[in-house]
């Protein structure tokens, strides 16, 4: 029986090295992208490269009922997941909301990726592993607000939105590593750094060409922002869980944010999100 990785945001530029670091690892491959036409290229391209089993599934973080299609057509493909790489992050520059209401950056890095997981659960067995891809900003994030509601553009900070996100993916990966201990999954986190992919423009035409020429050529390529969480999900030494790393090495989280108040309560108020949108789905038939 072959061993099955999905790598979220497989079309990106971390994500084409988690392909084909997987690949030669022996897995096959399911690319979770956002655009399909971009998705079937890139994996045409590292199938013709890798000579690896690789498929391409549409996959909108910024939708539930995207979502959803990805996680049926999966479970018709496939009778287990051995390894789930969350790659996928969105920084944007303007207030936006997904197709769902939600506050988009939230929605795509922490909400779909929540849905998502929890779904496949039941494909995933003991001795698996699940890495999120966090950020170095998780350190300035805050959960004490609501971080679902979308606000306009006066009120929106976009590296708060993402520091938020991706402190509450953090605190979903301790959740689920208390969850799943006992089943023998590793649920883990990597900090890529800052890695020069499309991730970091700032949407402004000379402040994007100067980062191009004085930025990009000193900060990590994908190659090395990607290093981490394929370290996580592919060392066989490793037997941690619940841990953050950056640079292949673990990140002492200060005990403060572990036991944030807030974290009990950014589950129960997901939960009751997912539940809604769930209903809402149900009922219009989707």
């Amino acid at each position: 029986m072959s061993k099955v990785v999905i790598i979220t945001g497989a079309d990106g530029g971390m994500g084409q090295v988690h392909v084909r670091a997987t690949v030669k690892a022996g897995y096959e491959v399911v690319m979770g992208c956002h655009h399909p036409e971009k998705g079937q290229a890139v994996r045409d391209r590292l199938a013709d490269e890798t000579g690896g089993n690789i498929t391409m599934i549409p996959l909108d973080l910024a939708s539930f009922a995207s979502i959803h299609n990805f996680i049926r057509e999966v479970k018709k493909r496939y009778s287990h997941i051995d390894l789930l790489l969350n790659n996928a992050g969105t920084l944007l520059h303007h207030a936006a909301q997904t197709a769902d209401g939600i506050e988009k950056t939230v929605g795509v890095n922490y909400v779909g990726h929540y849905l998502l997981t929890r779904e496949l659960l039941p494909l995933i067995p003991a001795g698996s592993r699940i890495v999120n891809m966090v950020s170095l900003t998780i350190r300035y994030g805050k959960i004490d607000h609501d971080i679902f509601t979308p606000v306009d553009q006066k009120h929106f900070n976009r590296f708060r939105a993402y520091s938020d996100s991706k402190l509450a993916l953090l605190y979903l990966t301790l959740d689920l590593a208390d969850e799943l201990k006992d089943k023998g999954i590793l649920v883990n986190c990597a900090d890529p750094g800052i890695v020069s992919t499309n991730i970091i423009r700032q949407g402004n035409v000379v402040i994007d060409k100067l980062c191009d020429w004085f930025f990009r050529p000193i900060i990590y390529q994908p190659e090395k922002g990607a290093s981490t969480m394929l370290h996580l999900a592919l060392s066989p030494e490793l037997n941690v869980t619940g841990k953050c790393f950056a640079n292949k090495k673990e990140v002492k989280l200060k005990r403060e944010m572990i036991d944030n108040p807030y974290r009990q309560k950014l589950h129960n108020s997901t939960e009751e999100l997912i539940s809604k949108l769930r209903e809402r789905q149900e009922g219009s038939g989707v």
